[in-house]
């Protein structure tokens, strides 16, 4: 028996009554007492539910995608066939996330696509190099630093590794065939899920950034 289930709520009901008005085997009021009882209990489940989704460390089902577009907007949403718990994790960590750094802009990249990007900032000298100094090398390493390009960024991002469609062959392949029996299909992109949309990045990005600063993206 837990709490708020319908035998408890029966074992309430029934501690409330003046024990000298009914005999201590009535199976009418037994009768009635369990009617109330189940629909109390249901009421109970529906506040125990109810409860948890008011806050992001409990809520569940549509109401933690709710959350997550309240928080987010349309920047952070559930992929598909994810659970609600690697879902909450990544909301937590979007919220804790870092931002308006240099590090902000690798840290999301990494954790979105699973590569680190190369960024280039040509008022860094740490990317540029400097001459007679170290770190540059012509082709090598740097690259042309400008004064004339403040507040900016060139990021190259890198796209996740994709695994295809499963079971299909490739179009002219060893075992399918055009209008013979086989493991060829036409496909859409509607059947690969899970993957990271170039949209997606360059929002990734936007997240991050320091307002007022411009990040050239190049995905690759």
């Amino acid at each position: 028996m837990a709490t708020g289930d319908q035998n408890d709520i029966f074992n309430r009901l029934k501690a409330l009554l003046p024990p000298t008005w009914f005999d201590s085997n009535s199976p009418f009021l037994d009768g009635v007492l369990t009617a109330c009882a189940q629909a109390l209990a249901w009421c109970y489940s529906l506040y125990a539910y109810a409860k948890l989704q008011t806050r992001i460390g409990t809520a569940t089902d549509g109401w933690l995608d709710l959350a997550a577009y309240d928080f987010f907007g349309k920047n952070l949403q559930r992929a598909a066939g994810q659970s609600d718990e690697l879902f909450r994790q990544q909301m937590k960590i979007s919220l804790f996330r870092e931002r308006g750094t240099r590090q902000a802009i690798i840290d999301i990249l990494e954790d979105l696509t699973g590569k680190t990007p190369h960024i280039f900032e040509p008022q860094r000298p740490m990317d540029t190099g400097s001459y007679g100094g170290s770190m540059i090398g012509y082709g090598l390493a740097g690259g042309y630093g400008s004064l004339k390009l403040p507040y900016q960024a060139f990021v190259t991002a890198y796209r996740p590794s994709g695994s295809g469609i499963p079971f299909i062959a490739g179009y002219s392949s060893t075992p399918s065939g055009y209008s013979i029996a086989s493991r060829g299909e036409y496909a859409s992109q509607s059947m690969i899920t899970g993957s990271i949309t170039d949209a997606q990045v360059y929002e990734a990005i936007a997240a991050v950034k320091m307002e007022g600063t411009i990040v050239w993206v190049r995905l690759q």
